[in-house]
């Protein structure tokens, strides 16, 4: 018979509203809520802004907002910046998979960059619905 290799560890970077920001190594297959058991949110963090569920990947950035972080961007510095995030770092947004993010990065490199996070609704796969999902978890 084949013997399957173990799947490797996926590693990663979980910034924002979090007791210890930086990288973590975790199991294959684990979650959003796993991260934020081993590095815990904040009091104030946006936990509803998160799907506790979503799959991790290898070298995906979780970034925990803040409740009633309108601009993450303005203060933090975090968020996505839709100008210069690649595509797989892209993925790491909700509801954001490798077709989508090709077309942003796409849109981005057709267009020379992003004037506001309005103009997502330009590329294909992204509407008024997941525009609003994206607009506190993405920069410029």
């Amino acid at each position: 018979g084949t013997s399957e290799a173990p799947a490797a560890d996926l590693v990663v970077s979980v910034v924002g509203a979090v007791t210890e920001p930086g990288l973590l190594t975790l199991a294959p297959g684990s979650r959003v809520h796993d991260a934020l058991l081993v590095t815990e949110p904040l009091p104030d963090a946006d936990l509803l802004a998160l799907n506790l569920a979503q799959k991790l990947t290898d070298g995906q950035q979780l970034v925990v907002p803040v409740v009633g972080e309108s601009h993450p961007g303005e203060s933090t510095g975090s968020g996505i910046s839709l100008n210069s995030a690649s595509a797989s770092e892209l993925t790491a947004l909700p509801g954001i998979g490798p077709a989508t993010a090709a077309a942003i990065v796409a849109h981005r490199e057709s267009a020379g960059g992003f004037g506001a996070v309005e103009d997502l609704l330009q590329v294909k796969g992204i509407g008024p619905a997941k525009l609003e999902g994206l607009r506190d978890q993405v920069t410029l």
